[in-house]
């Protein structure tokens, strides 16, 4: 008798359910949606296909297919979506919630649970549906997830975390306030059972020195104990890496995926070629957080894109000269500009060497903005030579095959109807993904970032314009 995989039987469970409720339509307790007539791209990387059409009943997808040959649904509500374009919400594969207010950064001061979903909130507006939270969370995140999955259909991004990375004693990572560091193989094989019994959905290690201001790294005899425990666990490793050196190491070890790209030179063919040959993608090449490194003023302050999503008080401290002036005097600062360069050209050479890779933007800590760093980080995987169909299959059908928890990413009957709804075709020009219509999370609407005004007056921030 042929085995059936408990992932694949998951999946079939769901489509059984999701054709059962197409079929019996109409029932009391059923809501079912129709968005017709529009052009739809799936999140598996095949080209857009037009005058579609996209069933939802009780938040989840239930059929996809043209116009012409959609079923008969009792008692659907239809939405006519002519000229619009439809594509499976976002998903930033490297985010850290709760850990700031406006520009300030504390985890003591900022960490709560009303910080967090309302992070998650703005999220949803910017069109980003899920995220990843990469290890700099405290327990309140497990209760916070636990309530998402249990209630199903919510209004906010959903969550899945890394719950307290590990941090080498006195080395690179983490943040202050949040205990997480480990001195020996055995300390770290013990924190990796202790978080992942919580609940944690993978593990994160950093390995970097900051430009050398650290005086170590994580040693490998460490980043080897977390691996290891972490795949005897049932979950995948994920690392903060800097060096060429300790990416090719960390492939070697049998590292799942890599956060951030190699910065200090390019990524060339025996690193790419080990890491197709041994499975490890990259899955964040996080690019928006290296460009802003590169101003002392972000060049986007003014545009109502962003502006809607912060506070004025925080646009007025981005402005200040007397923070672009202690931006200028850090003796980083002219070290980022080759750094943004090395890591543009790393992801071109893993995409050309068939190296998997997603999208995310390590968006969340100070001056690293929620939901709209995911549209820069989209705009700059294009710079670097992806095409925007590529840039998109990443940031949707990528990201979520990374995580089997994850069931949404991809138009399928089946999956969860988070959906982003844009006036423009984002694979013409990536910056259409900002041209966004209508954002749907578990088949609902939820508002908008050109319905939203953060900081002020519903109606302060002026007439939207997408």
């Amino acid at each position: 008798m042929r085995r059936i995989r408990p992932a694949r039987a998951r999946a079939m469970i769901r489509v059984g359910v999701a054709l059962v409720a197409l079929c019996l339509g109409g029932g009391a307790a059923a809501e079912t949606v129709v968005l017709d007539h529009v052009t739809l791209f799936d999140g598996t990387g095949s080209a857009p296909r037009a005058d579609q059409a996209l069933v939802m009943t009780d938040g989840r997808i239930t059929w996809v297919g043209p116009s012409g040959r959609r079923p008969i649904t009792a008692d659907a509500t239809i939405t006519d979506l002519r000229g619009k374009f439809l594509m499976p919400g976002l998903i930033d594969s490297h985010v850290h919630l709760g850990l700031v207010d406006g520009v300030d950064q504390s985890f003591t001061k900022y960490y709560d649970r009303a910080n967090v979903e309302e992070q998650l909130k703005l999220y949803a507006a910017y069109g980003v549906t899920s995220v990843y939270t990469l290890g700099t969370d405290g327990d309140l995140i497990h209760q916070v997830i636990a309530d998402q999955r249990r209630v199903g259909r919510i209004e906010t991004a959903r969550a899945y975390t890394a719950g307290r990375g590990v941090v080498y004693k006195d080395s690179y990572g983490g943040v202050p306030g949040l205990e997480q560091s480990v001195a020996t193989p055995a300390e770290a094989t013990a924190m990796v059972e202790r978080e992942t019994a919580k609940g944690d959905d993978f593990v994160k290690l950093w390995m970097d020195d900051e430009f050398g201001t650290v005086a170590k790294r994580m040693p490998y005899a460490v980043s080897t104990a977390v691996i290891d425990a972490a795949h005897k666990a049932g979950k995948k490793a994920a690392a903060h890496i800097f060096y060429y050196d300790n990416a090719a190491e960390l492939t070697r070890e049998g590292i799942d995926v890599f956060m951030h790209q190699v910065r200090d030179r390019v990524a060339d063919p025996a690193l790419t070629a080990a890491m197709k040959r041994r499975g490890t993608w990259q899955l964040a090449s996080t690019l928006s957080r290296e460009a802003s490194f590169t101003y002392t003023l972000l060049p986007f302050v003014d545009e109502p894109f962003f502006a809607r999503g912060v506070a004025p008080s925080t646009i007025a401290t981005l402005k200040s000269q007397e923070r672009q002036q202690k931006l200028a005097a850090s003796p980083l600062f002219p070290k980022y500009p080759p750094v943004l360069r090395n890591a543009m050209a790393s992801l071109a050479a893993e995409a050309k060497a068939g190296v998997r890779y997603g999208m995310g933007t390590d968006s969340g800590p100070t001056a690293r903005f929620p939901g709209y760093f995911a549209h820069w980080e989209l705009e700059l995987m294009v710079k670097a030579g992806l095409t925007p169909l590529q840039a998109l299959t990443a940031a949707t059908g990528t990201n979520a095959s990374f995580l089997r928890e994850n069931e949404s990413g991809v138009l399928k009957p089946g999956k969860w109807a988070d959906l982003l709804v844009l006036d423009r075709d984002p694979t013409r020009d990536i910056r259409n993904t900002r041209a966004i219509s209508a954002v749907y999370v578990a088949g609902r609407k939820v508002p908008t970032i050109w319905e939203t005004c953060v900081g002020r007056a519903a109606d302060a921030c002026g007439a939207a314009k997408p």
